[in-house]
């Protein structure tokens, strides 16, 4: 199993990662990992100093961002890579995240309350303060709060997301995805880029488009994956720490099928997904056949 190189992990720019763009690097060095990739959510402010730090430590490094899209009513990811990051594109995508904020973060603490938890601003601005996005609170930074509330050690409601529970496991994640991603009850809706506009966005500086962990968004939308497919993407991450064997397989013949390359990422977050590890994608392509492919697209700073 190829481990030595992740594509798919988030630092502090992102509104749910933990650590420093070197921090990221430093523990990419401890791993193993040999090829890396920054992907925050909606901003590319990690890169320039990804990239520097990993030049420094022989690790070779493809600027990315993930960014939110909309295909068809779904709400999908993209990730960019080999972008040129200094573009205003990429301000003009942070930005539009950066005005909605605020006021969907309020939106969701209403829709949070009207569970039943006396849950407060002052709860949420305390646990946001130290992070790049501030005003925007996630679905795993209410669970954070909720979880270490004493008054709710035994509410039914939160009883699946603490230890020993059927979803302890990347327990803050779960319950964003259960009560905050598109369609559960303390969802609020942001206006996101369409899904071809992010790929032309890409395209025009000079990246490569991949759909990001393609069975979380089409797990219920199988039919979806043609069509996006002729959207103009370049790839899929076929290989991602939420896929099964058989589901990986399943996008890695699609990838294959449509002439599409393949990426492996692990979503590394920090304590936001704490089951997860850097190079946990479970890609079976070894290192050499995966280098050749990438090659063909990036320009990979460092020859190993």
């Amino acid at each position: 199993m190829n481990n030595s190189i992740d594509l798919h992990m988030h630092s502090r720019y992102s509104d749910d990662g933990e650590f420093t763009p070197t921090e990221l690097v430093e523990k990419c060095v401890v791993s193993g990992i040999q090829t890396m990739s920054i992907t925050d959510h909606n901003t590319v402010r990690a890169n320039e100093e990804a990239q520097k730090e990993a030049k420094k430590k022989g690790i070779r490094y493809i600027p990315g961002i993930e960014i939110d899209c909309v295909f068809q009513n779904t709400n999908f990811h993209v990730l960019g890579y080999g972008i040129d990051y200094q573009n205003n594109d990429f301000v003009r995508i942070e930005k539009n995240i950066d005005d909605q904020s605020f006021d969907v973060s309020l939106k969701m603490l209403a829709e949070t309350q009207a569970l039943g938890f006396h849950i407060t601003e002052n709860d949420m601005w305390k646990v946001s303060k130290n992070n790049f996005w501030q005003g925007s609170w996630t679905g795993e930074m209410f669970a954070e709060v909720l979880l270490n509330k004493p008054e709710y050690n035994n509410h039914p409601l939160l009883r699946p997301y603490r230890s020993g529970g059927v979803k302890s496991n990347n327990s803050y994640v779960n319950f964003y995805w259960d009560y905050y991603s598109q369609g559960k009850p303390c969802y609020v809706k942001i206006e996101y880029p369409s899904l071809e506009d992010v790929v032309n966005i890409i395209h025009r500086n000079g990246g490569k488009a991949v759909l990001a962990h393609p069975n979380v968004n089409l797990k219920d939308y199988y039919d979806l994956l043609h069509p996006l497919i002729c959207t103009g993407i370049d790839g899929i991450e076929a290989f991602s720490s939420y896929h099964t064997p058989s589901q990986a397989f399943h996008f890695f013949r699609k990838a294959k099928d449509f002439k599409l390359f393949v990426t492996c990422g692990s979503d590394f977050h920090g304590k936001t997904k704490p089951a997860i590890s850097l190079g946990q994608h479970g890609c079976l392509i070894s290192e050499n056949e995966l280098i050749s492919s990438l090659k063909k697209y990036f320009t990979l700073d460092i020859d190993k």
